[in-house]
């Protein structure tokens, strides 16, 4: 018998809801060869803490096992690091990977940089840069701004969908300031717009600062970047909370760029999460930091790096970060690397910047918990990646010395473990497992 009109009508609904329920049922997810390693010491930079001979099993690209005890399956992947000093990856907790100024030809302007580079440029600028930070064993990066149309966002995603290796990126997006940002634009540039710079979102009024904010989150954002007094009229605490209160919406948090004293109190007092640079910081800052919890992103340039700062500067640097670290403000490491130097990958220009903390008198075991444990916690990856413990994602690096005891073992770190796959072995990248012919979304969420 024919089935009639509504009777054809519920059989297809049955139909349509049995294969919506069938696609709906989320497949269990295959499970992955297994990789052991054997280290011969493993750090807890939260504690400085050191275990021997501790076995690490990673399965799907996250940690499953640690321990002395441990059983390596038969099938694993075996790799031998018993010889070596194991710790989770570092953090450069303000970087800018779309951006490489020079002294040829842009004589170390980046204004210049940003005519002369185009986005696209710079977005594969960061690619290469990403990857020399990663092989010197940074796998987070907040990458704060000043990368062009949102190449830092490009990245990330890049990253995430298996194009290309790299640390996990935590981008800002555009810089939001007022009116020219840290540029001084000429008439042309700044009203006629004859030539774009794509390096800030303009914000001057609470509709703005509210749009802008909104912008960045729609297109990627996982932290906000603003300047607090890029310019003499600069941002006001109110204006500053504005901020805070709309990058909460979606989750996020605010740094602010800073400059002078009293930009840095504004911000203090609106309860920012983190403030960029040692510019507006003296021992009241410093009190209040540390009362609020408020990160220090000081980007404190070492001597060594000739041309980038000046002996009177680096002994101002020097002695605010000694006085962070007195007032126990939670430090975090950050480069504000944009620049080549000669002789030097990105890498090694950020891990340079160890020199400067060093100077200041600051213990290893300290310098080593801003690297890691404090920029976990700047950016907010404490809970799914950073600490070498089970449930983690798997990111892990290997050093023959003992940072604990000399903060310089880090200059040689020879083996780089991303998302339980090995980026570097030996002391040589080893990245194929990284390329794919197609995206692999969501392989290096936060």
């Amino acid at each position: 018998m024919t089935p009639t009109g509504p009777v054809r009508v519920l059989a297809a609904l049955v139909l349509c809801t049995k294969l919506l329920a069938a696609q709906a049922v989320t497949p269990t997810p295959a499970a992955g060869p297994i990789t052991a390693i054997k280290a011969g010491r493993l750090i807890d930079p939260a504690t400085g803490t050191t275990l021997t001979n501790q076995v690490i099993l990673v399965q799907n690209g996250r940690f499953t096992a640690i321990g002395t005890g441990i059983v390596i399956p038969r099938d694993a992947q075996v790799i031998d690091l018993s010889a070596m000093t194991v710790l989770p990856g570092l953090v450069d907790a303000h970087n800018h990977l779309a951006l490489t100024y020079k002294d040829v030809p842009e004589r170390n302007s980046y204004y210049i940089t940003t005519i002369l580079d185009d986005t696209p440029l710079r977005a594969i600028q960061a690619v290469s840069n990403g990857i020399q930070m990663l092989s010197s064993g940074f796998t987070i990066v907040r990458d704060m701004g000043n990368n062009g149309k949102y190449a830092d966002i490009a990245l990330r995603r890049g990253i995430e969908q298996g194009w290309v290796p790299g640390p996990t990126i935590i981008p800002s997006g555009l810089i939001i300031a007022g009116m020219g940002g840290q540029f001084s634009p000429n008439p042309e540039m700044a009203f006629e717009r004859r030539i774009v710079y794509p390096e800030y979102l303009e914000a001057d009024t609470p509709d703005e600062i509210i749009k802008a904010v909104r912008q960045n989150a729609l297109v990627g954002a996982r932290v906000i970047k603003i300047c607090v007094d890029c310019k003499l009229w600069g941002y006001t605490t109110e204006e500053i909370k504005l901020v805070i209160s709309e990058a909460a919406k979606a989750g996020l948090r605010v740094e602010g760029h800073v400059q002078s004293v009293a930009g840095a109190h504004r911000a203090v007092d609106a309860g920012i999460w983190s403030i960029a640079h040692d510019n507006g910081m003296n021992d009241t800052i410093h009190r209040i930091m540390a009362q609020k919890h408020i990160f220090r992103a000081g980007t404190e340039t070492p001597a060594s790096l000739v041309g980038h700062t000046t002996e009177a500067r680096f002994k101002q640097t020097v002695a605010m970060l000694r006085n962070g670290w007195e007032n126990k403000v939670p430090l975090t490491f950050s480069t504000d690397a944009d620049y080549y130097v000669p002789g030097k990958t990105r890498g090694e220009v950020a891990i340079e910047f160890i020199e400067t903390w060093k100077a200041a008198g600051i213990p290893a075991p300290d310098i080593l918990r801003a690297m890691t444990t404090v920029g976990y916690e700047v950016s907010e990856t404490t809970s799914t990646r950073g600490p070498i413990s089970v449930g983690m994602f798997a990111d892990l690096i290997a050093v023959p010395g003992n940072p604990l005891q000399s903060i310089d073992a880090l200059r040689d770190v020879r083996f780089v473990l991303k998302n339980g796959l090995v980026f570097k072995r030996d002391g040589v990248m080893t990245p194929a497992a990284f390329f794919n012919g197609g995206p692999v979304n969501g392989v290096n969420a936060r």
